[in-house]
């Protein structure tokens, strides 16, 4: 088991743009004393400026799914030069009439070096494992996909 920890601070001020109501803005301190600007999407008030709790979770499940991916391949002896993601996520109501992240689609694109390069079906399998083992994706509600070229 291992835990991880985050900070979060918020202070009242006026919203920029609509002074009837509060800012949106607020840091989120990680480890390392990194410090994040976070915001509600702009939809709901919040600062074009700074990231949302949406894609912070649509990027959790990607960086997760690269690492395992990574671990994996190189287990693997394929040697990964790059890799790039441009996940997507889709705010929609759920069956409750409520808001969620239905389904988040990761779009990975990987380069590998070295004489060693794997085929689709290796690709395919790569991709598989890291879904199935990704400890974020495991513990979210909303479906992922995966499509990679």
């Amino acid at each position: 088991m291992s835990v991880h920890e985050a900070k979060i601070n918020w202070q009242r001020n006026l919203h920029l743009s609509d002074p009837s109501t509060y800012s949106r803005n607020h840091q989120v301190s990680l480890n390392g004393n990194q410090q994040l600007n976070v915001s509600a999407s702009e939809e709901f008030k919040g600062d074009p400026g700074c990231a949302d709790p949406e894609q912070m979770l649509v990027s959790a499940v990607s960086s997760c799914h690269m690492l395992f991916f990574l671990a994996i391949a190189e287990f693997q002896g394929f040697y990964v030069e790059s890799y790039e993601d441009s996940p997507k996520g889709y705010l929609e109501k759920n069956a409750k009439g409520g808001m969620e992240i239905t389904r988040i689609v990761l779009s990975p694109s990987v380069v590998f070096g070295g004489d060693k390069q794997p085929d689709q079906q290796t690709m395919s399998k790569i991709h598989a494992n890291a879904h199935k083992n990704c400890f974020i994706r495991n513990s979210v509600t909303a479906s992922v996909e995966i499509n990679h070229s």
